[in-house]
């Protein structure tokens, strides 16, 4: 025999390589690590868009200016007016400052047909009727902006006396006609 005799044969052993991979997470970490980007994506494109068109949506607490107590008496705009104003449903006038309240677009008074001219009176004598129930607070972003027609845009809020909060803007969408502002597209009243 021309081999290697046989008392001298090792065994073959397999050669298992060595695992440097990462270490197995568990099923909510591994779904957490998938999503975070995702979630990161959203966050910034809300503050873009909250940042963009200031008069769509509140600003939170955290990026709110300090509430300023309003009470006073709210007349209509127009000859013999008084110093607190109501122009239409979403604006009305504190001295010579326009405040145009955030989140709602109401019908104009300039209206185009007499469906909107309607809704316009509505909305107005509603706004009117939420200002003149008491003393509210009304907050701006910290940047205090304003829109294209140089009117500041606020948020307006009460507290009732079970300690919950009235705010403007609901309001308005249950029972002054508002709809929700989405920037500069408005659909039409008539």
């Amino acid at each position: 025999m021309l081999g290697k005799p046989e008392g001298n044969r090792r065994k073959a052993r397999k050669v298992r390589p060595a695992r440097f991979g990462r270490r197995r997470r568990s099923g909510w970490m591994e779904a957490w690590a998938a999503v975070r980007p995702f979630v990161l994506l959203i966050v910034l494109a809300t503050l873009c868009y909250i940042f963009a068109l200031p008069g769509v949506v509140s600003a939170p607490g955290f990026l709110s200016s300090e509430p300023q107590v309003i009470e006073g008496r709210f007349t209509r705009c127009g000859p013999g007016r008084g110093y607190y104003c109501v122009i239409d449903g979403d604006t009305f006038k504190m001295g010579q400052t326009s405040v145009r309240v955030v989140g709602i677009d109401t019908a104009e008074r300039d209206a185009e047909c007499p469906a909107e001219a309607a809704q316009a009176e509505a909305s107005t004598r509603a706004l009117q009727g939420w200002l003149g129930r008491g003393p509210f607070e009304m907050t701006a972003r910290l940047d205090d902006p304003t829109d294209r027609y140089g009117r500041a845009l606020r948020t307006l809020t009460r507290i009732r006396p079970d300690g919950s909060e009235d705010r403007l803007a609901d309001f308005m969408h249950t029972e002054g006609g508002a709809r929700g502002y989405w920037g500069e597209w408005r659909g039409g009243w008539c």
